[in-house]
């Protein structure tokens, strides 16, 4: 079974592809529904195939596969070496096939809960979800986890596969009961559009012929449906808008905006306004890769010329002047979560949105999201392939939309600042309205006129270590010295702050979070107030003391690391906390049942089992000058 010969000269063949329209879709489910031999079923019978991927699937079938004689299907999507070895899928596989009436592409996507980060990946540009259930194990946590998922991304079209039917001998109250049960759950989703239909992706019944095992089904089969379906469509023309993706300065006499039109149209003398900015100018032209245009609409890549000299940037949006998108700094969103690290407010990330990377932290998280009955839950923190809603704020203004009405300009993901690891997958549901109220206020004396009142350059030294190291000690001494030689000073130390500013904060990895992230707003208020402040916490956590140090101008941060063994430590105990955290009766202590994250490169390390304070404090006084 090979590709069949195109009709006509090649030209004929190649114009009539362009023309065609085309499908975006995701299979997903629970772990062995089948999605991978579903796929590798409908290329198989839709002749998609060339002669070497029939010698490699038979090949392949011999070695790693699991139908004895038979072809695997599965093994045409299963391509790492892992998932053949496991018979499972880890990664999302793209695949491109076609019919006489319509162009796809499929991504097939994990089953394993592990996994669900990767199938939110596949989702986030497929227009139809195919969701496969088991005919005998019926709907799973997997299942309602991936639909969460689906109604999320807000993908409106939804095929209900129910697979493996001649396992349970085509049973038709068997699938109208799955049936039944799908569309009670769908319906809280607001998923609007589901056809369910049975199959057996191993035998091929109704998958792009109708089966003659099931003749009580008189609905399309699974391809006649794809090739079919219409995916939903704004009903409203959409105003135009272009995220700026590169400025195009190809001579001195030409510059030019490149992008992809996420929404609306674009002509010549068209009035736009570019945003974060808010400058209206003129289309001048539309060029692209054939030259100039008279027209762009949605999809298209092109280069706008502008009729004025206005400053435009990458991450800037030009979009219809008389219809502008939202701008703000303070956002709600439904984020979910994909890293193995759990979330907890405070943490600065890098959000993507378009275009536009600025930083961002989550500063609540208003509650999860049960899988299954989709009931709020209260929480500190957002574990791997949890849905959560929460508010962030930006450094900085972004130009968006709410998900619901553009997956463009609503659609963003949290990077890890340290990391570079793709920690979260988001939707802006809406601007925290208040925020746009507040604004810096300028003030006419500043932080130089402050420390040159003071005779001194203003400083934050953060002295960090475990519990007993000798922060506090040390931290004393420092001051004392200084006080001596006429500074102006100020020491915030643990455990004076938490019976005041942070009382109402335990000990938690949040909490613990929450409380550097005080402190060092705090620390940054003193500096700039010209003082020398000194911060005596252990601040476990790496991530942490980079935010705050990120706080600072250069050169005002300096991290003084205490550097002395948990042994030493433990044996100094005067307050008896170890003692007591050994006996189980303090949780969440540092150094035994939470990590304490050494500094990497510290401006100055202390060792405190070598120097005692004095020396310890004197090496600050010189290194700070």
């Amino acid at each position: 079974m090979t590709r069949p010969e195109p009709q006509g000269g090649l030209g004929d063949y190649l114009a009539a592809q362009v023309d065609k329209p085309q499908l975006r879709f995701i299979t997903c489910g629970s772990v062995d529904d089948g999605k991978s031999t579903l796929i590798g079923r409908l290329l198989y019978e839709a002749k998609r195939l060339f002669d070497d991927q029939l010698l490699a699937l038979e090949t392949d079938s011999r070695r790693y596969g699991t139908q004895g004689e038979r072809m695997d299907f599965a093994l045409l999507v299963d391509g790492l070496q892992a998932e053949r070895e496991q018979g499972i899928t880890i990664d999302v596989a793209y695949r491109f096939f076609d019919t006489d009436r319509r162009k796809f592409i499929v991504a097939d996507t994990p089953g394993h809960e592990q996994y669900t980060r990767n199938m939110a990946t596949g989702a986030s540009t497929a227009e139809l979800a195919l969701i496969l259930v088991d005919a005998r194990k019926g709907i799973l946590p997997q299942t309602r986890r991936h639909s969460r998922i689906v109604a999320m991304m807000g993908i409106g079209q939804v095929v209900l596969a129910v697979n493996k039917m001649d396992l349970v001998g085509y049973d038709r109250e068997r699938f109208e009961a799955i049936t039944a049960e799908y569309r009670a759950f769908a319906e809280g989703l607001g998923l609007p559009d589901i056809r369910a239909i049975p199959l057996s992706a191993l035998e091929g019944d109704n998958v792009t012929t109708p089966s003659r095992a099931m003749p009580w089904y008189d609905g399309p089969t699974l391809l006649g449906h794809l090739e079919a379906v219409e995916p939903a469509r704004a009903a409203d023309q959409p105003p135009f808008r272009m995220p700026v993706q590169w400025v195009n300065r190809a001579h001195a006499d030409f510059r030019g905006f490149c992008g992809r039109i996420a929404a609306g149209t674009v002509r010549p003398g068209q009035t736009v306004r570019v945003l974060p900015s808010g400058v209206t100018t003129t289309v001048l032209a539309i060029t692209g890769f054939d030259g100039d245009r008279a027209e762009a609409r949605s999809g298209d890549s092109v280069t706008l010329l502008l009729a004025d000299a206005v400053d435009v940037s990458r991450g800037d949006v030009i979009v219809a002047a008389d219809q502008p998108p939202e701008v703000a700094d303070q956002l709600e969103a439904r984020l979910l979560w994909m890293s193995e690290h759990p979330l907890v407010a405070g943490r600065p990330f890098r959000l993507k949105l378009h275009c536009q990377e600025v930083t961002a932290s989550v500063t609540a998280i208003k509650y999860r999201e049960d899988v299954t009955s989709g009931a709020r839950l209260a929480g500190k923190s957002v574990a791997m392939n949890e849905i959560a809603v929460v508010t962030l704020s930006l450094d900085r203004p972004v130009v968006f939309e709410p998900y619901a009405a553009s997956r463009t300009l609503g659609g963003f993901i949290l990077i890890d600042k340290f990391s570079n690891e793709t920690a979260g997958a988001g939707m802006v549901e809406f601007a925290l309205r208040r925020a746009a109220n507040i604004h810096w206020q300028a003030m006419e004396v500043d932080k130089a006129a402050r420390a040159a009142l003071k005779g001194q350059t203003p400083k934050c030294l953060w002295f960090t270590g475990l519990s007993g190291a000798g922060k506090s000690t040390i931290a004393n001494l420092v001051e004392k010295r200084l006080l001596a030689e006429g500074r102006h000073t100020y020491l915030l130390d643990g455990d004076n702050v938490r019976h005041g500013l942070n009382r109402d904060l335990g000990f938690t990895e949040a909490d613990r979070v929450e409380n550097i992230r005080r402190v060092a707003e705090v620390a940054k208020l003193m500096v700039d107030a010209g003082l020398i402040v000194l911060v005596a916490f252990i601040s476990p956590f790496r991530s942490e003391r980079r935010l705050a140090r990120a706080l600072f101008e250069p050169g005002e941060f300096v991290e003084v690391f205490i550097d002395t063994p948990l042994a030493e430590c433990e044996r100094r105990d005067v307050k008896g906390l170890y003692a007591k955290a050994r006996r189980g009766e303090l949780k969440n202590f540092t150094g035994i049942d939470s990590a304490y994250e050494p500094p990497e490169a510290p401006e100055i390390h202390l060792r405190t089992a070598k120097d005692s304070a004095d020396r310890c404090a004197q090496r600050v006084l010189r290194a700070i000058g």
